[in-house]
């Protein structure tokens, strides 16, 4: 019998359990800084030494946090149902719960890219990119983190997951980050859609999208029954 597939488009809400913080805060600020500062490539140009120190500063709380129930809840699914992960999240707690399929639209703390070639990538050991350390063509290695104004290169690859889904969940965030939003644009009619968050988003709900007003941990314990009730 061919296995179902699920395919998941999780936000900050997912790992904000495990003591990550989500990216905006109300005031609009991410850790106390303008976030176009430190997430935009204008940010970079004018000053390198903060963008660097603030990432290390996320890169090093990251790697203290733990998954929790809602990752492992995920990882789980996978002795069921072919589970195909898109997070807008940088950390890497899908991974560390057993996910084997994660896709990482906005980019992966635990690597650097080159300055100059997005394409060359590196995994970071420990927590710091220093000033210094170059990619193979010279340039200062930055965060591997899709900024404000650069383009997504796993949209498409996201796309053709999105659209052979059997089940759809959205769990942690609002549907307002595109070009991820658009995402459950590309989702079968026939497909279950589900929606995981303690708010409602401010998003026309169609009739076939069944939301779940709990916490991602919350959430996903039930989806989970619904799911496996169904196989």
């Amino acid at each position: 019998m061919k296995r179902k597939k699920l395919v998941v488009l999780s936000g900050a809400g997912i790992s904000q359990e495990s003591g990550i913080k989500t990216f905006r805060d109300s005031n609009g600020l991410w850790e106390n800084h303008d976030i176009l500062e430190v997430a935009s490539p204008e940010g970079w140009r004018k000053n390198q030494k903060l963008v660097q120190e603030f990432y290390n500063k996320r890169r090093k709380q990251a790697q203290e946090c733990q998954p929790n129930l809602a990752h492992k809840i995920l990882a789980r699914l996978e002795e069921r149902v072919d589970v195909t992960i898109i997070t807008q999240n940088v950390d890497d707690l899908h991974e560390r719960a057993g996910s084997s399929h994660v896709i990482h639209l906005h980019g992966e703390l635990s690597k650097a890219q080159s300055s100059i070639n997005p394409e060359l990538t590196y995994p970071i050991q420990g927590w710091e990119i220093k000033e210094g350390e170059f990619c193979e063509l010279g340039s200062q290695l930055r965060p591997h983190i899709v900024w404000f104004g650069e383009p997504v290169p796993k949209m498409d690859e996201s796309i053709q997951y999105a659209g052979i889904a059997d089940y759809f969940l959205v769990v942690g965030t609002s549907l307002q980050v595109y070009p991820a939003a658009g995402l459950i644009n590309y989702v079968p009619s026939n497909a279950k859609k589900f929606i995981v968050d303690l708010q409602r988003p401010d998003y026309h709900l169609s009739e076939d999208m069944f939301f779940i007003e709990k916490r991602a941990s919350d959430g996903l314990k039930l989806l989970e029954s619904i799911i496996l009730g169904e196989l």
